[in-house]
């Protein structure tokens, strides 16, 4: 990437990082209150599913800490992932206000200067926390002996949840390049089917269980990596296969995305709305 190694590399990103946390604390009270509404937002659809499961004792086999554990995947990894790809999530915009344009004239990477120019702070604080919350009421209660395997696991599994929500907003970020505006694809895409991913697949027809494997395998964020835990008795409907391939799956994704991402690159002209 540009002659620079992967230690002058991570430097930059630093700098990077330092320099988007001024940015984010120059206005600290307006960043401290957006964070608090996200988290107050997320935190509503825990309570609404909280009010729907203290109705039932369990739901298809599923106790109600299994399933608030099951979700606690989603907050900490989609965290995770927009601490380190808010770039990506926003690309359409970069596109539009033509702030893309300037990265083609510097010595590194396009894509690394998209995920490195920007680190949403408050929803990482707001999707974390309440992940955090969920993680700490759960984790304790359904039976896990958190050893250094299991550590481990967890630990891999949030990083292959990131990068396969990273995949799937680089995917929309990719028609930018085309179409300049995607927001409406990236929504379609991605916040419907992580609504439904709050749930195990087996609650679902055949045909989502599907989608949610094969098409945007939101499984292998939060399901799967809740059934190496747990083992619930639907897992016989999928094999034990899928348990250890979440951070493959992420790597996998990423790379074939990738290639999309530099054909896009190739065709790339810009939308003419540059400020700079």
């Amino acid at each position: 990437m540009g002659g620079y190694s992967t230690a002058e590399l991570a430097g930059l990103f630093l700098r990077y990082a330092k320099l988007n946390l001024k940015t984010t604390l120059e206005y600290k009270l307006d960043r401290s209150f957006l964070a608090f509404a996200i988290f107050c937002r997320e935190m509503i659809s825990v309570i609404v599913m909280l009010l729907i499961l203290a109705r039932f004792l369990h739901i298809r086999g599923w106790e109600m800490n299994e399933l608030f554990f099951l979700y606690s995947f989603l907050f900490l990894s989609y965290s995770l992932f927009v601490f380190l790809f808010a770039g990506v999530r926003d690309f359409d915009g970069m596109v539009h206000s033509g702030e893309f344009d300037r990265f083609l004239i510097r010595p590194l990477g396009l894509l690394f200067q998209t995920v490195a120019s920007k680190i949403d702070l408050p929803a990482t604080l707001g999707h974390g926390v309440v992940g955090v919350i969920l993680f700490m009421k759960t984790a304790f209660s359904v039976g896990i002996v958190w050893d250094a395997v299991n550590i481990f696991y967890y630990v891999t599994a949030l990083i292959g949840g990131a990068m396969i929500q990273a995949s799937i907003f680089m995917l929309s970020a990719c028609f930018s390049f085309w179409t300049i505006k995607t927001e409406n694809l990236r929504n379609l895409i991605f916040f419907n089917a992580r609504r439904i991913a709050g749930y195990p697949i087996s609650f679902y027809p055949g045909l989502i269980q599907k989608m949610l494997i094969f098409l945007v395998p939101f499984s292998f964020v939060s399901y799967f990596p809740a059934q190496f835990f747990l083992r619930k008795d639907d897992l016989q409907l999928y094999g034990g296969g899928y348990l250890y391939v979440t951070p493959l799956v992420g790597l996998a994704m990423f790379l074939l995305v990738y290639r999309l991402w530099k054909r896009g690159v190739r065709s790339y002209t810009s939308s003419g709305n540059s400020m700079y």
